[in-house]
């Protein structure tokens, strides 16, 4: 009875001991976050740093100071899961990109877009995967299989479209943010698309049947994705215009909001679809129908709690990927080879620059050739910034490496670790090296965008300056409507303002005629408690 007593005793204080360690160890991680949003703020107005490469860099220095503490046994406070990034941490990101897009440039530059996007990627992808097997191969790094080659392709082919929100601006680059951004997002999902594919399929015996069965698969997991997410956004602006729940409670819509945005997610993480297209577009759909169904308190609520999120999870995310770049374990396994992992990460690079530079300009060039009006065109400047920009890695590639190449975070085989080293050193460099480096080059290359997209943008503004236009007078608003009607400085912005008969102009009918009165959106006005309009509905009533 003594003895089954003390190892009770052993076993609750090993308990106690995990879960004082858990407690100190996210203590460190929230410090850490809240040091790295005081520090981006001190750095807001320089031209070359921004939060998510301070986050690296408070990152790798935590995971130094925890190496040297520990004498060399860990760097980390936690270990990166794939599960924490997929399903808690990008959701919001991605959601909050859909939400905040502005949407005509969105859907203006659609189809070059998903050309970018979905042709782009698959280009990149045969390229670096080629370029993978024939030096590899040469090098002798480890027993890789053809599935590793091609995983290699995938993993790379992967923008950072979390490191894209923070290096361009919506506001000042609109094309550019849109292009970048939008490709990002499709090629993050076609991406992840690949290398589901690359694990499911027979690789041994790759024929044309195989081919045409993985780009049918890719059509219906984009379609079904993407319906999926406008459906969930639609169902969620029905159930609040129907309810009005405001009358009685604005944290229940504000809730139902956040909630259903992140079901529609999990939902195609339940299905195996997108969830990454998934939400994105359910973001959109919200901004355009959802949004405009609530009352005025929870529309600034929700907008800022949807940017406060994506804000804390992208930090989050740097800071993470940044004290996990230290891990001990994979660096001891490839330090008898440390030449080997550097001309990997070498070619690697080299790989992504050229796979990039040849979808980008040659079908840069075909896009334009579908367009009339020379500022439609993407200007060989231009491209030159959607090449640097989209040069970044991140998570999304870690994570897909991890899936690959590691065991529950883990591995001991040198060709694993190998190329699990190479993908943080080309995470950490591209992040740091082209992200310094993207807004200096914008500047340069693109000095007068700023009053470019003022002339021609015309949608919201960003979180940062939303309140200020969100709680002015009603009246106001009109007046600067007004004037804003009366002052037409060029023919770009009449054309704008009255549409062609083109595709946009039939959605605008159909959207006037039949959704908005089904749905809501701009324009449905929210009955509000004790408001003039309840007591005119219930005099009428």
């Amino acid at each position: 009875m003594a003895i089954d007593l003390g190892s009770l005793m052993e076993r609750s204080l090993a308990i106690y001991t995990s879960d004082h360690k858990s407690v100190v160890s996210m203590n460190l991680f929230v410090a850490l976050l809240c040091a790295c949003i005081v520090i981006g703020h001190l750095l807001e107005e320089n031209r070359w740093m921004n939060e998510s490469i301070t986050a690296l860099a408070i990152g790798l220095g935590t995971g130094v100071v925890i190496l040297l503490t520990t004498k060399g046994k860990s760097s980390h406070l936690m270990v990166f899961s794939e599960d924490l990034f997929f399903i808690y941490l990008l959701p919001p990101i991605i959601f909050n990109a859909g939400f905040q897009v502005k949407k005509k440039q969105f859907f203006r530059n659609f189809m070059t877009i998903m050309l970018f996007g979905a042709v782009g990627t698959l280009i990149s992808f045969v390229i670096i995967s080629l370029g993978a097997i024939h030096f590899f191969k040469k090098m002798n790094i480890g027993t890789l299989k053809i599935g590793d080659y091609l995983a290699i392709g995938a993993i790379f082919a992967a923008t950072d479209s979390v490191c894209t929100l923070q290096v361009l601006n919506q506001d000042e680059t609109p094309l550019l943010y849109s292009l970048v951004f939008g490709e990002g997002v499709v090629n993050d999902a076609t991406s992840v698309v690949l290398f589901n594919a690359i694990q499911s399929f027979d690789l041994s015996h790759i024929n044309s049947s195989i081919a045409l069965q993985f780009v049918g698969n890719f059509l219906y997991l984009f379609i079904a994705s993407t319906m999926l997410g406008v459906l969930a956004g639609l169902l969620s602006a029905f159930i609040i215009k129907k309810l009005y729940m405001g009358r009685h409670s604005t944290d229940r819509e504000v809730a139902l909001m956040i909630l259903m945005a992140y079901l529609s997610y999990m939902l195609a993480e339940l299905f195996y679809l997108s969830g990454i297209l998934t939400v994105f577009f359910c973001g959109i759909v919200m901004s355009h129908y959802t949004w405009h169904n609530v009352t005025e308190s929870s529309r600034v609520t929700t907008k800022h709690a949807f940017a406060t999120l994506s804000f804390v999870a992208e930090i989050f995310i740097f800071l993470y990927v940044g004290m996990d770049a230290l891990d001990i374990e994979k660096w001891r396994v490839v330090s008898d080879s440390p030449g080997k992992s550097l001309g990997v990460s070498a070619i690697l690079l080299g790989l992504v620059l050229v796979g990039r530079a040849a979808f980008v300009f040659p079908l840069s060039f075909l896009s334009n050739l579908t367009k009339k009006s020379p500022y439609e065109k993407i200007g060989l400047k231009q491209q030159v910034t959607i090449w640097w920009a989209g040069l970044m890695r991140g998570a999304v590639s870690m994570a897909l490496a991890y899936n690959q190449f590691t065991s529950s975070g883990h591995t001991k085989l040198h060709g694993n670790a190998i190329m699990i080293t190479s993908t943080i050193t080309v995470v950490l460099f591209s992040t740091v090296v082209f992200g310094l480096m993207t807004k200096p080059l914008v500047r340069i290359l693109l000095p007068s965008s700023k009053t470019l997209s003022r002339m021609e943008s015309s949608e919201p503004c960003t979180p940062k300056s939303f309140i200020v236009p969100l709680l002015g007078n009603r009246h106001d608003s009109e007046a600067n409507h007004k004037n804003e009607n009366v002052l037409r400085p060029t023919s770009l912005r009449m054309l704008l303002s009255t549409p062609s008969h083109t595709v946009h102009h039939y959605w605008r009918k159909f959207d006037d005629s039949f959704m908005r009165p089904v749905f809501g959106g701009r324009g449905f006005v929210p009955i509000v408690p004790g408001s003039p309009l309840e007591q005119t509905v219930n005099q009428w009533q």
